[in-house]
């Protein structure tokens, strides 16, 4: 049964007229995305400190914004999760997911870094992935100045983000050059094939992320079909996900991406990776930054929060 809440929203969302992401053009979806949290999330919670930052990256400055969580003390070396937004590597920035890593904070006592990646359609894969990968150097390069523990680094982000999540954490294990030890993956995007998975087709149609919107996303994001196939937009398909680090993967059931999460997280049990997986069954996709409206948001926050506690072992505040 999908959820009240969440069938409440998709009820409002259809009287209000509100147009699918893929009728619009790019730079009005994004500001429907911006608007929408205003309906949708709950108010940011206080923390220490917010800081907006800079990492280096192959095209330029890559914005960051740094959350340490309240009860923490300045300079404090915090365990820390960088974190990648979702919006299908087209929509969202620091700002759309500035409550979640704030509560993220707050609830794993650990800090966050957000990294605004470069987007499609402006820059096609893999422009995100190696803004990802530079971010998350950068800030376990800069880490004693930060105020952060650099030997207890986790990855994450929820949908684009969370692809980004793991193709970093396989990049990682691969160069052995970022001493990953965790990766928090919500509803993570794992396989850009179109017609392998069956819930891209079950939950492809009346639950907010629709297929024609992920075939917006993907055309925006990937020129040629043979990417497709190229690990680090589908991680699902590396040939060896062996040696990687624990992952909290967490899955909705009324969403397209569900059956490639779980694909996701029984492949790295397979290759002997510790892998935790729950499914929030009568959810959709996107409903984690939407606890104003639907209550089992607030619940997966803290379930994810208490997982990345317990990975870098953040101290109780």
């Amino acid at each position: 049964m999908l959820h009240p809440q969440a069938e409440a929203l998709l009820r409002l969302i259809a009287e209000k007229g509100i147009p699918p992401t893929h009728t619009l053009p790019v730079a009005k979806a994004r500001e429907y995305y911006l608007v929408r949290r205003q309906v949708t999330q709950p108010a940011p919670p206080e923390v220490a400190e917010v800081r907006d930052l800079q990492a280096t990256g192959p095209a330029g400055p890559i914005p960051l914004r740094m959350y340490r969580p309240a009860g923490s003390r300045a300079g404090e070396a915090l365990p820390v999760l960088v974190y990648y937004h979702g919006g299908g590597w087209v929509i969202g920035d620091l700002d759309t997911h500035d409550t979640l890593c704030r509560e993220l904070a707050n609830g794993s006592g650990c800090a966050v870094v957000a990294v605004d990646y470069r987007m499609g359609p402006e820059v096609r894969f893999p422009g995100a992935v190696e803004d990802a990968l530079a971010a998350t150097r950068w800030v376990h390069a800069n880490a004693a100045k930060l105020g952060l523990d650099g030997t207890r680094l986790a990855v994450g982000g929820d949908s684009a983000g969370g692809n980004l999540a793991a193709v970093v954490a396989l990049s990682a294990r691969d160069a052995k050059d970022l001493p990953i030890a965790f990766q928090l993956l919500i509803y993570p995007a794992t396989d850009q094939r179109h017609d392998v998975h069956p819930s891209r087709a079950a939950n492809g149609k009346g639950y907010l992320l629709e297929k024609d919107t992920m075939d917006w996303f993907h055309d925006h994001y990937i020129d040629d079909p043979k990417e497709d196939l190229d690990w680090r937009a589908s991680p699902l398909l590396h040939p060896d996900h062996r040696n990687l680090p624990p992952a909290f993967v967490l899955v909705a059931g009324f969403d397209p991406l569900r059956d490639e999460g779980i694909a996701y997280a029984d492949k790295l049990s397979q290759s002997g990776n510790r892998a935790d997986l729950v499914s929030f069954e009568r959810q959709i996709h996107g409903f984690i930054v939407m606890g104003k409206v639907i209550d089992e948001a607030n619940t997966a926050v803290q379930l994810c929060a208490a997982a990345l506690r317990r990975a870098l072992s953040a101290p109780v505040r």
